[in-house]
Parts: C-alpha cells; sequence; structure tokens
C-alpha cells in the first residue's frame, strides 16, 4: 500500500483421580480444544506481506477495484495533508493513481505484531525506483519508507484496516525526507496550537474516545519523564512503534527501551482532535494531533500527527500500536 498485530487450567480434586482414571494428555488437548473452539491460526508475516504487494500492484496501477477488496470496512488513513480518509475516500484517491515503476520496488523487513488472535500490525520497508502520478502532479515515489498495516481477520480473509509510511532518513545528516521539496515546510506546534484555537467548538468525544485520549496523553507524558514503569503499565505486551524517521521497534522492551532513552527536551505535551474507528469490541484506533513544546536535536518539535492501535484488557485500554507521521504543506 502507498499513502500520494487465557485459558487457566482448572485443579482437578484427589478424590476424583482416585475413583477415575487420569485422562491422557491427548484426550484433555482434545477436550480442551472442542470446548473453547478452534484456535485461530496465527499469519505469517510473508503471507500479509504477499498481501502487501497485491496492494501495492493495485495502486501503481489506479485498480481502485482490487485495491478496494483488500480494505476492511471501517478503514482510516490519513492523506496527505492529515486529513482521515475512510475506505470510500481512499479507494477513489487510488483511481486517479498511474504510477511508472516497471519491476523497480521491493517490499523487505517485515515484523509482525499482534494486536489479537484477529488483529495484527505488519511493518515493513519499501523501496521504489519510478515515478507517480496524481491529481495532474508527478512526483518521484518516495523511498525507501517505513510501512505499517493494521491486518483484521474476516472469516479466513485478511482485510487492511489502516496503512500508514514514513521516508526512512537520519535526522542527523539535516537532510530532508526524498519525498519533500524545499517549496515545502513542516507545520509547527504553534500552527497548530493557533489553529485549534480558531476551530467552531466540537462536539464532546464519547467516553471510549476520551479514555483513550487520556491514556495516550499519559503516555507522551511518561515519553516525556522517560518513565518505563508508567509506560510499562498503559501498554501492551506486543507494543510496536513507527516513528517520524521510520525507525520501527516490535515488542514492549525494545519500544520502551527506545521511548525512555531520548534526549529531548520537552516542556509540555498536548494530544488533540482523538477520533476513534472501533474495529470490534475490544480493539479501536485512535487518530490524533501529537502537540508539543520544548526540542529535539536544537529543533522545535513539529506538529505529530499519530495513529494508535488500543486494545481492552478488561475494563481498561492500553496502547499496542502507534505510528507517528509528519505532515508537510506548502509554504
Amino acid at each position: 500500500m502507498k499513502r500520494g498485530g487465557l485459558f487457566r487450567g482448572a485443579t482437578v480434586a484427589a478424590l476424583f483421580f482416585a475413583a477415575c482414571a487420569a485422562p491422557t494428555s491427548e484426550s484433555v488437548e482434545n477436550a480442551s480444544t472442542e470446548a473453547a473452539g478452534p484456535v485461530a491460526p496465527t499469519p505469517t508475516a510473508e503471507a500479509l506481506l504477499a498481501l502487501e504487494r497485491e496492494a501495492n500492484e493495485a495502486y501503481f496501477k489506479g485498480d481502485a477495484a482490487s485495491f478496494a477488496g483488500l480494505l476492511n470496512e471501517p478503514f482510516v488513513m490519513l492523506g496527505a495533508d492529515g486529513a482521515r480518509l475512510d475506505k470510500t475516500a481512499t479507494t477513489e484517491m487510488v483511481a486517479g493513481v498511474r504510477c511508472d515503476v516497471e519491476d523497480g520496488w521491493t517490499l523487505d523487513e517485515p515484523r509482525l505484531s499482534k494486536i489479537d488472535a484477529d488483529i495484527y500490525v505488519l511493518s515493513y520497508r519499501s523501496t521504489v525506483d519510478g515515478t507517480c502520478t496524481l491529481d495532474g502532479r508527478t512526483e518521484k515515489a518516495p523511498s525507501p519508507v517505513r510501512a505499517a498495516t493494521v491486518w483484521v481477520r474476516s472469516a479466513e480473509t485478511w482485510r487492511a484496516a489502516f496503512h500508514g509510511e514514513n521516508p526512512i532518513f537520519d535526522p542527523r545528516t539535516g537532510e530532508a525526507p526524498p519525498a519533500e521539496t524545499a517549496k515545502k515546510k513542516e507545520a509547527s506546534s504553534q500552527d497548530a496550537e493557533a489553529a485549534l484555537e480558531a476551530r467552531p467548538g466540537a462536539p464532546a468525544a464519547d467516553p471510549a474516545t476520551a479514555a483513550m485520549v487520556a491514556i495516550e496523553t499519559a503516555v507522551w507524558e511518561g515519553w516525556k519523564a522517560r518513565d518505563a514503569k508508567v509506560l510499562e503499565e498503559l501498554t501492551a505486551g506486543d507494543l510496536a512503534f513507527v516513528d517520524i524517521f521510520g525507525n520501527v521497534t516490535s515488542g514492549k522492551a525494545e519500544t520502551l527501551r527506545f521511548w525512555t532513552g531520548h534526549s529531548c527536551e520537552v516542556k509540555s505535551v498536548r494530544v488533540a482532535d482523538g477520533t476513534r474507528t472501533s474495529l470490534s469490541s475490544t480493539v479501536a484506533i485512535l487518530t490524533f494531533k501529537g502537540i508539543l513544546e520544548g526540542t529535539c536535536g536544537g529543533q522545535q518539535f513539529p506538529l505529530i500527527h499519530g495513529t494508535s492501535v488500543y486494545t481492552k484488557d478488561g475494563d481498561a485500554w492500553r496502547l499496542a500500536f502507534t505510528l507517528n507521521h509528519l505532515v508537510r504543506r506548502q509554504g
């Protein structure tokens, strides 16, 4: 895809074993399976990467029908301007794309993260040699990029519920991502604050969305304070992350080390414009704006457009995956 993943054994009383023969391990396993129902097989990274290749091929050709067939309902992604796109808007966008890439593209470095038994996140690297035309503008395809897709199982079929990607580059070089031009600049946090203050009053968030925004804010506060304990409590076990430079982490330990090892000077954090898309009763996607005051690497923080996946653990929502994205605009 282109933009422009509890059972408790019961103790059997000794008197039962005195009266009856102990069941074999095979019979116990079969009985447990029958009681719990069949266990959904875990997808492989390569199987989902094959679907990503199908999506890329459809995108390059502007084959909106094939592309739409790979999308979940609901589906959400962020457009080039940061606007939320649903399945219909994304399909319409793809219909206008034409690319000249021939065989000059690859997908590799797949990483698979589990959200629940039927929802996984696949991240990977994409390299493309060619150009794409959209809305009458022909530009060199961004390359390389780090992409991530949330895949949802429906019966025996996997469909994408979210897709996002960031150009891979080293901020220490001072170079802009290859897809950007000198005429574009990052939206600043100050711009975001002004825009939010100027908006008409937005309707109050529903309780579930408000809860996720509160957790997202607490996660950013924990990142600001480099507080591993707080972050541990707020996040799920198979936590994964893609940052604005195309870096990816998989697993809670790796991600928390990355989050608590930063050297940024952060004065304040704010999460705004939270919007929820439910994938099930226990999994939802939150899109939002992250507004930070301070500096990192001597640079002011840009406006962050974030997408996070939350999973419900009992009565509590926990962060399972997040992708931070920069939106650039004409200067």
